[in-house]
Parts: structure tokens; sequence; C-alpha cells
């Protein structure tokens, strides 16, 4: 049993096949189990074409107006009055160099992006990794040479026997602070080894790792100097210690920490440029992204979109019939500077009425048929013009509205009767069902769903019709619903 209404309109040809296979599925579970509340309909959104269906007349082939689609001042035309043209064919354009570049320059991203990343750009970023970690191995050795500089070198003339049983060479007024810089001597001696240890093991494969502890051991040493510095600072002079041998602890005692601060500073450096540098690796063998090559094509028409704005196209073979374009004039959307007439293709006027004119415009595709040979034979054809302004037929306003058929066909002819179908866009996800299983009652329209083996009334919310036959239902049915295709009185 067939289904009275306009199956999904989807992205894909695929996406056609499965819906209609999904249909047709559930229009023989439904309506072929011999049901006894009558034929039935499974509820599945989808995408609906939203159609105007009108009658029309074939007429002989007419005048079309050309105009430019954007302002701009005109930068060549392409055709002479007269001249026979094909399809697509620019017969001016207005001044687009810039709109030009940026097409070349968003297909060129658009390539770039497919064609993924050289092997010569991986090489680059593996090299600039390797260097990285060289770098970082080197920041590792000098933060240990310095750490270890600064405590045996320049921090230990602070105490008799540094390196078995520090003891401050000088009394400090604090002596809690005192008792704790001699343990904290005490407490490096084997952080210091330890270190060395890890340094002697060092290697590119471990950098990373080792640069992570480097800076623990660092931070050790930077705080044994910040607490050394504080007890010297609450020195006593005494008849060992003089003021003046003080003052120069302190000088070296400075110079040690700040040569601890820059390779610290030096180490988290390398540390993140060696983070970066294979980051930017990964990112390279990984190549790009759906996302970013779906984001460039988009670019990419939006870019061609743009320049078709600056160019007068021949909608269909035809001849020239006037050229009003000239270089250098400055045209508006608003103003037709050339004219066509079709070669040998005929066309259909039509009366499109005031409920749906809104939703037709020039480029509709749209499907007739003539009556001289049924609904089954079907010519393509397209929206070439709209009136502006309406015209009366039996006291309903009416825009008249011109198709040309896509090519040449001898079995069409002037005068003959034409039912035409446009299509004028597409409703996303939507639930449409025939007009004949939505019902009035008391001013409320209402379906018939079948629930627990008997018809249930449930009061629908409906939108305009997309196409001859249907309505759309906004609210009240939801994907799964079962309704009767003749609702209930």
């Amino acid at each position: 049993m067939k289904l009275p209404f306009t199956m999904p309109a989807s992205r894909s040809s695929r996406l056609v096949l499965a819906a209609l296979a999904v249909l047709a599925v559930a229009g023989y579970f439904f309506i072929g189990r011999g049901n006894s509340l009558g034929a039935t309909l499974a509820i599945v959104p989808g995408d609906f074409k939203e159609q105007v269906s009108v009658s029309g007349t074939v007429t002989a082939a007419q005048d079309v107006a050309l105009g430019f689609a954007a302002n701009g001042r005109i930068s060549g035309t392409y055709a002479t009055v007269g001249e026979h043209v094909e399809a697509g064919t620019v017969l001016a354009e207005t001044e687009n160099g810039d709109l030009v570049a940026a097409l070349a320059q968003a297909r060129a991203n658009l390539a770039s992006l497919q064609a993924g990343t050289r092997p010569e750009e991986l090489a680059v970023a593996a090299t600039a990794v390797t260097n990285a970690k060289a770098a970082l191995v080197d920041a590792i050795q000098n933060a240990y040479t310095t750490g270890d500089d600064a405590v045996h070198n320049k921090s230990d003339v602070l105490f008799t026997n540094p390196r078995t049983s520090p003891k401050l060479s000088f009394s400090v007024t604090n002596s809690s602070l005192g008792m704790l810089v001699e343990r904290e001597r005490t407490a490096i001696e084997p952080v210091l080894a330890d270190w060395a240890l890890l340094v002697a093991r060092l290697t590119n494969d471990n950098a990373i790792d080792s640069a992570k502890q480097a800076q623990v051991y660092l931070a050790q040493v930077s705080g044994l100097l910040a607490d050394e510095n504080g007890a010297l600072n609450q020195g006593v002079p005494d008849q060992t210690t003089t003021a003046a041998t003080l003052s120069s602890y302190g000088t070296t005692l400075a110079t040690a920490r700040t040569n601890v601060n820059t390779v610290a500073t030096a180490l988290t450096t390398a540390a993140t440029a060696l983070d970066a540098a294979q980051s930017t690796l990964t990112l390279k063998q990984a190549g790009p992204t759906v996302d970013a090559v779906a984001a460039q094509e988009a670019l990419v028409r939006s870019a061609q979109a743009a320049l078709a704005k600056t160019r007068v196209v021949a909608p269909f073979r035809g001849v020239v019939t006037r050229m009003d374009a000239k270089v250098g004039e400055i045209v508006a959307p608003t103003t037709s500077e050339i004219s066509m007439q079709s070669d040998g293709i005929f066309q259909i006027e039509t009366y499109v009425p005031e409920v749906t004119i809104a939703r037709v415009a020039i480029g509709n595709p749209a499907t007739t048929t003539l009556d001289a040979y049924g609904s089954s034979v079907a010519f393509p054809s397209v929206v070439i013009a709209v009136d502006p302004a309406e015209t009366i037929k039996d006291g309903v306003p009416t825009y008249k509205t011109k198709l040309a058929f896509l090519s040449a066909d001898p079995r069409i002819r002037s005068g003959m009767t034409a039912n035409v179908v446009m299509e004028t866009g597409v409703l996303h996800d939507a639930i449409v069902v025939p007009a004949g299983a939505v019902g009035v009652k008391d001013g409320v329209s209402y379906v018939s769903v079948v629930e627990h083996g008997a018809a249930a009334f449930r009061a629908v919310t409906t939108g305009p019709a997309p196409a001859l036959g249907q309505v759309q239902i906004l609210s009240g049915l939801s994907s799964g619903d079962v309704i009767l295709l003749s609702p209930a009185p």
C-alpha cells in the first residue's frame, strides 16, 4: 500500500535510500498486518522537502532580465547582443580581484590540509625535539654543576667540617635558626650525591624525568642558601669571625644564590621548550582533523558564494537580447543590465498564491509534468523569475512566476497544461504526516494514536504544510508513536 505523502529529503542519496527502506518496512508492518483499527503509520522524524505545487501553461521562450547580486563597479562584459551562450557562461562581472585571491587561498589551504604534513616538515619537527632534549640535558648538567659549586665551594665557608659534622663558624642571634641551617647542610650532602648519580646516567631519552628530579634537588639547594643567608644576617662578629669576614661571606653567598636562580630558570625554560617541540611533532604526525577539513571546505564554499555575487551567469542556453552593462559602470542589485531569451527551450508561466510566495525564489529546482503525457513523465525545470507585484486572480492575490525547462525536448509544446512542484527548502528533523491523518474537533487539531491496541485522542499543533497532502506536526507527537491514517471521529 503506497503512503500518500512525499518521502523525506536527505542530505545524501544514501540517506534517501535508507529513509525509503525504513518507511517501506514500517508501512508494510503497520498497514499490511490487517489491524482492525485501520491503516497506521509509525512516526519517524526526518528531513522533508518543502514544496509548492501549482498549475501553469507552457509558453514560448521569453526574455529574462539578469542583474548583479551585489553592488560593484563593472570590470568586464563578455557577451554581445545576439550572441548564443551556454548555461553557466559568465556574461559580466564586477571588480573581484580580492575575492578571486581569497578563493584561491582557501582552495590552497584546503589542498594543504588534505595532503597532510609533508615528510620534510615531520623531519624538521623531529629534529627540533632531538635538539630540545639535548638542550635539556645540558641544562640539567649545568644545574648540578652550579648547585654543587654553590654548596661545596661557596656556602661551605660558613661551616667547620661542612661535609661530616657541619657547625657554623660564627655565632647567630637566633640559635634555632643556626641549628636548622646545620641540619640542612647535613641533609644536602646525600642529595648532591644522588644528583651526581642522576647526571652520570643522564641521556636524551630520560631527560624529561631527570629534569623533574633535578628541579627538586635544585629547590633543596636554594632553600639551604636562603636559610644560610638568614643566619648570616643574624651573625655576631667575634674574635675569630670579624664583621669584615661576615660581609665577605655575604658577598660569596649572594653570588651562589644568583647562580642557582639563573640555572633554575634555564632548566624550566629548557623543559618548556621540549614540551612545545614534542607537542608540535605530535600534531604534525596526527595530520588534519575531520573538523579542520570540514571547516576549510566551508571557507571554500563561502569564498565561492562571495565571488558568484560579482558575476552575472547565463541561467540557461540562449540568446543575449540586451547588454547595457558597461565597463566602469557602478551597478546595484536592484538594476537589470542584461537580458536573455531561452534558445529553443520552453518556459512555464504560473501564478503562485500569496500564502506560499514567500517560499519561492529564483533558482528553486522544480519538477514539471504535462497533462499530455501524464504524471509519470517528469521534466526538470527551474524558477527563473518571480514578479515583485501581485496579480489578482479570481479575487485572490497571486504572483506571476516563470520557470524554464532545463533542456529542450521535442515533446514539449506551447500551450500545454503544466503541473509544477517547486522545491523551496528542507524541514530538518521534522515530523510530517499525511494531511488526512489530522482531524479537527471543537477547533482543536488532533490525531488518533494507537495505544494498547486502541485509538486514543491526542491534540497536536500543526505548522505550514511542507508539500501538498502533508502536514507538519510541531508538537504532540514523538518518534515511535503510531497513528491512524484516518483519525477516529
